[in-house]
């Protein structure tokens, strides 16, 4: 193994999974190339997508693939896994294909990243349904970005002001993977993300916690990325499935529920039957094409 580099000269890949993901996926590269710190490399995991055709980038840009069954949720574990597996070098930064980084965000969370150590989870900003990306496109202008961008309510006290160091925290709950760096060498010991939790859901916190059972610092980092729209599912009921087979594998591993919020909206639906003082949650029923529509709005988040 290389020996660990910090400091301004640090070299840092940028992982990225994507599944059908195309046109967010340039949007991300194109985002990177132009970041005032630039990467040694870009390493894109495609799931379930053998085809696939990588966007143009001035970064250099390698590939790897990673597949699930018929039938089967998508290997968002694995996907990060082999993308990190693949890497060159000794700092990595996780990247989701949604997320377009600011022009300063690599700079800022990597600097954090030599000040707390462990892991840095970046500040995302969440782009409307009419958000000018096409002109951001053309011209660069991240104010564009900014000025049709809104944080997410729950989520903005985390970070401190722009500019301001990482603050350190205990809220390992509170960990998503949208965009975080963190040391090979830290990875390895939280040990990658759990392969056996399957599709969407519960992954991200199952990291964060075995992070923080093996005594790996957290920090919420003012870096700024924007998450582009795609409107979503209140509640998530596209993943339900996955979303019940992880909460029950995390309750096992853990002794506590996740995704609380959504396994309520779950049971008031008559969805899942669920106790949440106790270790029972079963799939009553799937939603119907009527209720999948009906559940979607155009939310930035």
């Amino acid at each position: 193994m290389q020996p660990q580099q910090t400091g301004p000269d640090q070299a840092f890949s940028v992982l990225i999974i994507s599944s059908g993901r195309d046109a967010h996926l340039a949007n991300a590269v194109r985002g990177i190339s132009r970041s005032t710190r630039r990467p040694t490399e870009i390493v894109v995991c495609y799931l379930n997508q053998p085809e696939a055709v990588p966007p143009p980038s001035d970064v250099p840009l390698r590939v790897v693939h990673a597949a699930s069954g018929p039938g089967e949720p998508l290997p968002l574990g694995a996907g990060r896994n082999a993308a990190a597996a693949a890497a060159q070098c000794e700092t990595l930064v996780f990247l989701d294909v949604d997320c377009i980084p600011g022009i300063g965000m690599f700079e800022h969370l990597l600097s954090d990243l030599d000040r707390t150590g462990g892991l840095v989870m970046a500040c995302p900003r969440y782009l409307a349904a009419d958000a000018d990306v096409p002109a951001w496109v053309s011209d660069g202008d991240e104010q564009v970005l900014i000025r049709d961008s809104v944080p997410h309510h729950a989520r903005a006290a985390l970070a401190p002001a722009q500019g301001e160091p990482a603050i350190a925290s205990r809220e390992y709950a509170l960990f998503w993977s949208l965009g975080f760096a963190v040391h090979r060498e830290t990875f390895e010991r939280i040990g990658g993300f759990d392969e056996s939790f399957a599709g969407y859901g519960g992954e991200d916190t199952d990291f964060a916690f075995t992070a923080q059972r093996q005594a790996v610092p957290l920090a919420f980092s003012g870096a700024t990325m924007f998450h582009q729209h795609h409107g979503v599912h209140r509640p998530p009921l596209q993943h339900l499935e996955s979303i019940v087979i992880n909460a029950k594998a995390f309750r096992g591993k853990w002794g506590s529920w996740p995704m609380t919020g959504w396994l309520d909206a779950f049971a008031r639906d008559g969805y899942v039957s669920w106790d949440r003082d106790g270790g029972d949650l079963r799939l009553l029923r799937r939603p119907a094409p009527d209720e999948l529509a009906a559940a979607r709005v155009n939310a930035p988040y």
